[in-house]
């Protein structure tokens, strides 16, 4: 169930937290990095989140040479361990995207896109199984999300970073915009937060109707 999962999360700024004690990371890829990024800096425990590629093939990639390198969009969170687990930021993380989608998520098509958990050990690896079997359950239908080794983390260009807090002006399909502006527009009509509630309904703990 995830109505205790969210109260132990508590969805408050990030920032607002007790000295961190056990200090973890965890891998997440979730399509749009801009969007898991802005969801899980709203988790209490969670100290920082960063954008960037992983599990691809080639060296320091960037944005522009993403296409065929087999990296994925990707985030590293940092989190206190003592304030959130593992596995309820994987419980959260699975009710955020649509697990079900080999080829992208949303508007976004391709392999940069893709879901993936990436595990640093085998600890890890067995609380991931044991999220994507539960979420799987709970769903009904065949999760498609990999949980893979992890890899090389490279960071984004400082652009990406909190993009969803920018406020540069972005010129979009309707005309100029505050980024943060840009980016509430991008996440609704890529359709990510309607699809999201489709699969999930009140289990989503970030999606906004």
């Amino acid at each position: 169930m995830l109505k205790p999962v969210i109260a132990a999360l508590a969805l408050l700024p990030i920032g607002q937290m007790a000295a961190a004690e056990d200090i973890q990371t965890a891998i997440l890829a979730g399509g749009c990095f801009w969007c898991i990024e802005s969801d899980f800096e709203k988790v209490t425990g969670v100290s920082d989140v960063v954008s960037g590629y992983t599990g691809g093939t080639t060296v320091n990639p960037t944005y522009k040479t993403l296409r065929g390198s087999g990296h994925y969009e990707a985030v590293e969170i940092t989190y206190d361990a003592d304030v959130v687990s593992y596995a309820q930021i994987l419980h959260a993380f699975f009710r955020s995207v649509d697990p079900t989608d080999a080829g992208g998520q949303f508007c976004d098509r391709g392999e940069s896109y893709r879901t993936a958990i990436f595990t640093s050990d085998p600890e890890e690896r067995a609380v991931a199984e044991a999220a994507k079997a539960t979420a799987q359950q709970a769903l009904g239908q065949t999760i498609v999300t990999p949980i893979l080794d992890e890899a090389t983390f490279y960071e984004a260009e400082a652009y990406h970073q909190d993009y969803y807090r920018g406020t540069s002006t972005i010129l979009t399909r309707r005309g100029p915009k505050k980024q943060s502006d840009a980016y509430a527009f991008y996440r609704e009509s890529c359709g990510r937060d309607a699809r999201v509630l489709a699969l999930w309904g009140d289990a989503a703990p970030f999606a906004q109707k």
